[in-house]
């Protein structure tokens, strides 16, 4: 059987441009763009290459050579959603489907399906792939078709978008023989390595390997440059490892008349709700991360209900696994919450973001299971539940009867103060947002962490042995000694010696905001005659605070 291969160039850059679309930041058609991975170049378009940007550029090399450069992140989760819709729109006309990398994928050859018809045969069958992917939005994509993969990817990258190169049956080594040896540099960094040596030898195509003996190829190149000869040799071909096309989990419910009540809804889906976790254990599976779509009417400022529907959606978290009674939860939170992460918009308009509650009818709610896992990982103890697994139920039954919002954890992130490096995240999600904790942060408090730290900081001074109150200078220096400090704790004020003190640390944050913007600070450590420790805060122009105590 013979295999077809449909590439997808520059993939990372296409499906970044995708995403912008779905976000409504779109990016304008035709312009120069490329990804970077730490601060260099690792796929660019067509446009960017013309105006010189080359993979592995740095950052302000591809800059200086195309100013007009749009410059995206590098994230291969997301080469990977969005290549799945090409790998469906494929399998809709030829099932069989394997996946390569995102952006490369290979299906056993349709041409004689084809031929028998008398209406061409391979050529044709590419011509009907490329017509729908061209209607799902992919324009670029390219087609080969030989006796084995290798070549018939080779084939791809030599054909012109929309177009396919069919190698003739038995001609795949021929087809490799005549190819330049550059071409070993689409393999990744070994191929580039080793196209190199072979121009440097004087190896300028492939048939130039395929004619010298396995053992010199084996012991001058290596096992990587014995697998290329023996593919240029035709000797080895690689059989195909079609993909089971994943189960349809998700499950909808819709109004007619759309319902006007948040009540009505949650009431309504219950068996939705439960038919979508049934769905699951059927499969063994349980649901970690489940998306929840609300449709609804929209409307005009004065023209009542408009064409179209806005929808609701939100990634919803657990940390086990979804019930049908904690979906049922999630759906009443996003349809009454504001914290719910929403948008309101045209179908088919962009991604989520924040927005007021729903107030419209509501015609549609779908469950869309985000991160499924074995149920096998859930699975209750031999002897029942412990004592975690009860905390967990516990704390969804109080967040079910209080509200989502209502219940919060502790996590740590990046900062210099105590307090800065708090946050609290509603029970059961997933932290966002957070400063990292890997960053230097300069001025930061070594450890050990204080194990109180003051919502609202206390009032406090550290004098001197003169009582001047101390102040550090902009280089970083204490005007004095502290000898004494003063602590004010509800309404009642004390003085304690200090016994011993460790110190400053200074910071001086957001001064290119302009003057009156940021307020030079430094941190000091205090140990009372009393051997209690508490961290303290100067800060220039307002004075002495507590921050945090060392119970």
């Amino acid at each position: 059987m013979r295999t077809m291969v449909v590439w997808c160039p520059d993939w990372s850059v296409t499906a970044a441009v995708l995403e912008r679309a779905d976000i409504d930041d779109p990016v304008t058609p035709g312009a120069p763009a490329a990804v970077l991975s730490a601060n260099r170049v690792v796929v660019c378009n067509e446009s960017a290459r013309r105006e010189g940007v080359r993979r592995g550029h740095r950052r302000r090399d591809a800059q200086a050579r195309c100013p007009e450069l749009v410059l995206l992140a590098a994230n291969p989760d997301r080469d990977a959603r969005w290549f799945e819709p090409v790998l469906a729109t494929v399998e809709e006309v030829r099932p069989g489907v394997a996946p390569l990398r995102p952006g490369l994928l290979a299906l056993p050859a349709p041409g004689r399906f084809f031929a028998r018809r008398g209406v061409g045969g391979e050529e044709a069958a590419a011509a009907v792939l490329a017509e729908h992917l061209v209607g799902a939005g992919v324009w670029d994509c390219r087609f080969g078709a030989a006796d084995d993969l290798y070549t018939a990817e080779r084939a791809a990258r030599r054909a012109s978008p929309q177009e396919c190169v069919a190698v003739p049956a038995g001609g795949s080594p021929e087809f490799l023989r005549g190819l330049p040896v550059d071409v070993l540099g689409d393999d990744g960094p070994q191929g580039v390595e080793l196209a190199d040596l072979l121009r440097r030898l004087g190896l300028a195509l492939l048939g130039d390997l395929a004619r010298l003996s396995g053992d010199e190829v084996s012991n001058r190149f290596g096992s990587y440059g014995r697998d290329v000869w023996r593919r240029v040799r035709g000797e080895r071909s690689v059989v195909l490892a079609s993909r089971t096309p994943p189960p349809e989990l998700a499950c909808e419910i819709s109004f007619e008349p759309p319902l006007e009540s948040a009540e009505a809804v949650t009431f309504s889906v219950r068996t939705t709700a439960e038919r979508f976790i049934a769905a699951l254990a059927s499969r063994q599976l349980v649901a970690t991360s489940v998306r929840i779509e609300a449709e609804f009417e929209t409307y005009e400022a004065s023209e009542g209900p408009s064409e179209g529907a806005g929808l609701s959606a939100r990634t919803w978290l657990h940390p086990r696994c979804f019930t049908s009674r904690d979906l049922v939860d999630r759906v009443h939170w996003q349809l009454q919450s504001g914290l719910a992460s929403r948008q309101v918009r045209r179908r088919g308009a962009g991604a989520d973001r924040d927005a007021a509650p729903v107030t419209a009818p509501v015609m549609r709610v779908r469950f869309v299971p985000d991160v499924v896992e074995p149920a096998g990982d859930h699975a209750e103890g031999l002897w029942g539940g412990g004592a975690e697994e009860q905390v967990v139920r516990g704390v969804a039954r109080v967040q079910a009867m209080i509200g989502y919002d209502a219940v919060r954890v502790p996590v740590l992130q990046g900062g210099r103060g105590a307090a800065d490096r708090q946050a609290l995240v509603p029970w059961g999600e997933r932290p966002a947002g957070l400063r990292p904790l890997d960053r230097p942060w300069p001025g930061r408090i070594p450890g050990p962490a204080p194990t109180r730290v003051f919502a609202s900081p206390l009032e406090a001074d550290v004098v001197d042995e003169a009582e001047t109150s101390i102040a550090v200078t902009s280089r970083g220096q204490v005007t004095g000694e502290p000898w004494r400090f003063l602590v004010r704790i509800g309404g009642r004020e004390r003085w304690w010696p200090v016994a011993a003190w460790a110190g400053p640390w200074p910071v001086d944050e957001s001064w290119w905001l302009g003057p009156g913007a940021g307020a030079r600070s430094a941190r000091f450590q205090l140990v009372g005659v009393d051997g209690r420790a508490w961290l303290l805060r100067w800060i220039e122009g307002a004075g002495w605070e507590v921050e945090a105590a060392y119970d």
